[in-house]
């Protein structure tokens, strides 16, 4: 059993060998080595190097059958293959040596065709170095144009030249190194051009700021052009105007902008102009600027997608600049010259800005324009109310109002709201006035101050006519009288009417061109004209009149001018409404009070007359040296009054040419006043004892008085009317004289009495001084019977006069 175990496995053993055997024949060697592993995995691997050994035996015998089979054709072979080799020696000798001569020969040849290579290989490198160029001149030529326009400023064409270069010329060439290196400077060239042209914007901002002055001046002188035109115009409608209109003036600039030479590209800011002569037309004030620096900025800005940048930092820099125009410098009120200047700078702002607005599309717009008018619009009125307020100068405030509306009208051109302007020039209207009246004032002053207060002496017919020329004044009688003749008033009538005129003459200048009516314009030069009359020239008149040295001749003088005055003021009336047109009937048209102001100082004037006669009288009163005591009558009036009684007969014959009233009243003034000083004089306490002797002196003294009151020194008096500014001192004195106490104490308290003007308080005063007197008289009179009996009845009347004066107070 074991045996045919072993059997059957030596024949799968064998049969495994066989396996391996064909695979190994059959199997590339590289892959052998698995069929290998696969003996020595197993026990009988000696059985297979014998089987192995069996087959390789095997090969080589059906090797040598097949290679005993093949042998003699073999043979034949090897023996055909010498002869060949013969021949192949020979030939291999020929074609040695026709190649060597053909080498010898074509040596030459090659050497030729080796050049004829070269040649066609640098052909075709030309050929196609040519191609690249011609693709890479083009970009070369526009960087070298790019490079010019930024060589000369031109730096919105460069920006074009630059936009070319970058998407249309560069990507056919991207891949030259030359082509990355400008790539790369792309960048750095648009900022290049982005700050010069920034750099030429402040220039030009820079430029403008310092030349605002000439560019307002001449766009007001401009507007004063236009206005003079306007005015001729209306006198002569054929006479046209040549001043190009705003719409003419952007027409150029909008050519400027266009065009692309040379100098339209040149950051010039402010052109050069020469000075026109006056009959020459005035440029217009833009002609003035040259704005490419601007409009090259914004396109620029624009390209490069950075318009608001731009739009923000323009408007920053000219908001900035338009507070530095509307700072007035301090001491601009000194002159005219510096309003000009102030104005100019504004003017020249703004028209700027105009011409910004119209000629770009959103740089600068109306809200934005508004919003800077406004504010200096506020700003320029509080400077001119501060600057103003200090000017004292009539002259240079009229200078003022025409420059501030020629700068209101050249702005109104331009489509700025001026209303305000004119408002303000109506406060300034006030200050003029103010001013007008300061300097009126000083005129009327030295008129007054200047007058000799006589009357106005006339030789000839031309002289006469010239004062009736110069203040309206009609009188026959004295037209008939003959040369030399006198006028009623003095020099300084002609002269305040005169200046009167002036003065509304001066207000109606200022009036002009502020867009007022008629009635307006009436209003102001009446009630300007009323302030002249109610304060300058009344005060100026007070203060003549009240004058410490003036006499009684240039009040009497005063009061004629002021009357004629006076009656001039309906001439004043008509003047003003001959100037202004307007009617005096019209409603609400304010009256002059001028007849108030001289009727006002003419009774100051009399005032002052009365006062000054009754100082002089004064003066005179205290020359009065009366003896009291005496006992002896001169017979005569004292020396000072007989010189007071001349004093007062030569001034009232001076107030011939015053108003009856006037005259009469200053007449009883006067002699009121004498009878009262008179009086005190009589009872004054320093006079302790008096005489009767010295009483009629006294009465001597006032019969004078009363024969000069009789004498009548001023005509228009009644019978005696002025001898009653006496009958107080004449019934005293009478009653005392005449010692007719009987009467006056039956009589006293009755309408009719004798003697109803003494007081018995004065009468009692003058008794003590005479009893006084007549107890120290002598010092033996009360051993005389005449002088007892006198003494009781002096004390007899006192105390009855004293029970007289005690009923009448209870």
């Amino acid at each position: 059993m074991e045996r045919a175990k072993m059997a059957e496995e030596s024949l799968e053993t064998a049969a495994e060998h066989e396996r391996i055997l064909r695979e190994i024949e059959s199997t590339d060697t590289a892959c052998i080595g698995p069929t290998l592993r696969s003996v020595y995995d197993g026990e009988e691997h000696g059985r297979f190097m014998e089987k192995l050994e069996s087959r390789i035996r095997n090969h080589d015998r059906e090797i040598e059958k097949m290679c005993n089979f093949h042998y003699q054709g073999f043979v034949d072979s090897i023996t055909e293959l010498l002869k060949v080799r013969g021949e192949a020696q020979k030939l291999k000798n020929q074609v040695t040596d026709t190649n060597r001569k053909l080498q010898h020969e074509g040596k030459e040849l090659v050497i030729a065709m080796e050049e004829l290579k070269q040649c066609r290989l640098q052909q075709r490198n030309i050929s196609a170095t040519v191609d690249k160029l011609m693709l890479c001149l083009p970009v070369l030529e526009m960087y070298s144009k790019l490079r010019d326009q930024m060589k000369t400023k031109r730096h919105y064409p460069a920006l074009k030249t630059l936009e070319h270069l970058e998407h249309t010329y560069l990507p056919q060439v991207s891949h030259y190194r030359f082509c990355k290196v400008m790539v790369d400077n792309i960048p750095k060239l648009r900022e290049e051009i982005k700050d010069v042209s920034m750099s030429d914007l402040k220039d030009f901002l820079e430029s403008i700021r310092k030349h605002s002055d000439k560019i307002g001046e001449t766009a007001m002188k401009q507007a004063q052009q236009q206005r003079n035109l306007d005015n001729i115009v209306l006198q002569q409608p054929r006479i046209g105007s040549k001043r190009k209109s705003k719409k003419d003036v952007y027409t150029i600039f909008d050519a400027e902008i266009e065009s692309t030479s040379p100098k339209s590209e040149q950051d010039s800011g402010i052109l050069d102009v020469e000075d026109e002569e006056d009959d020459e037309e005035v440029p217009g004030a833009q002609d003035l600027v040259d704005f490419s620096p601007v409009y090259r900025c914004l396109h620029i800005y624009s390209v490069l997608g950075a318009r608001e940048t731009f739009e923000n930092y323009y408007r920053k820099q000219r908001r900035k600049q338009a507070r530095l125009v509307l700072q007035p410098p301090s001491n601009m009120h000194e002159t005219l010259d510096g309003y000009r200047k102030y104005f100019n700078q504004i003017v020249g702002f703004f028209v700027v800005e105009d011409h910004i607005l119209h000629t770009t599309q959103g740089l600068v717009n109306r809200a934005y324009i508004d919003e800077l008018w406004e504010m200096a619009l506020s700003k320029t009125i509080a400077a001119l109310r501060t600057h103003s307020s200090y000017c004292s100068d009539p002259n240079l405030v009229l200078d003022l109002k025409n420059l501030i509306v020629l700068f209101a009208d050249t702005l109104q051109v331009y489509g700025f709201p001026v209303n305000q302007l004119f408002d303000m020039l109506l406060e300034i209207r006030d200050q003029y006035s103010e001013t007008l009246l300061k300097k009126w004032a000083g005129v009327f002053r030295s008129i007054l101050d200047s007058d000799n207060y006589s009357p106005i002496p006339v030789t000839s017919e031309e002289t006469y006519k010239k004062v009736v020329g110069q203040f309206p004044f009609q009188d026959i009688e004295l037209e008939k009288q003959p040369f030399p003749k006198k006028f009623p008033f003095s020099e300084f009538v002609p002269k305040v009417y005169n200046q009167i005129k002036e003065f509304i003459y001066a207000c109606l200048k200022f009036s002009e061109d502020l867009h007022l009516s008629a009635t307006e314009v009436d209003d102001m030069i009446r009630k300007s004209t009323n302030l002249l009359l109610t304060r300058t020239l009344s005060n100026s008149l007070q203060n003549v009149i009240k004058r410490k040295n003036i006499g009684l001749t240039e009040l009497v003088q005063i009061i004629i001018n002021t009357t004629h005055l006076e009656k001039s003021c309906k001439y004043l009336e008509e003047f003003i409404t001959n100037i202004t047109n307007v009617l005096p009937e019209t409603v609400h048209t304010t009256k002059l009070y001028g007849t108030t102001t001289f009727k006002d100082a003419r009774h100051a004037a009399e005032e002052e007359i009365y006062t000054n006669l009754n100082q002089k009288i004064d003066q005179f009163l205290q020359l009065a040296d009366y003896d009291w005591m005496t006992g002896d009558l001169d017979n005569k009036a004292s020396d000072y009054l007989v010189d007071l009684i001349a004093f007062l007969r030569s001034t009232f014959a001076v107030f011939t040419h015053l108003p009856g009233k006037v005259a009469q009243t200053a007449c009883m003034s006067a002699c009121k006043h004498l009878a009262t000083s008179l009086m005190q004089l009589l009872l004054e306490a320093e006079v302790r004892q008096l005489t009767l002797g010295a009483l009629q002196q006294f009465n001597l003294d006032i019969r004078e008085c009363e024969q000069f009151a009789r004498s009548g020194p001023v005509p228009g008096f009644q019978e005696d009317t002025l001898q009653l500014a006496f009958i107080d001192l004449r019934q005293l004195l009478d009653l005392f004289i005449q010692w007719d106490w009987s009467t006056y104490l039956a009589d006293y308290g009755q309408p009719n009495c004798k003697y109803l003007r003494v007081n018995p308080v004065t009468a009692l005063t003058l008794l003590e001084k005479m009893k006084d007197t007549s107890r120290k008289n002598n010092m033996f009179a009360q051993f005389r019977k005449n002088e007892r009996d006198k003494q009781k009845l002096i004390d007899t009347v006192a105390k009855q006069l004293r029970g007289l004066i005690s009923s009448h107070h209870s």
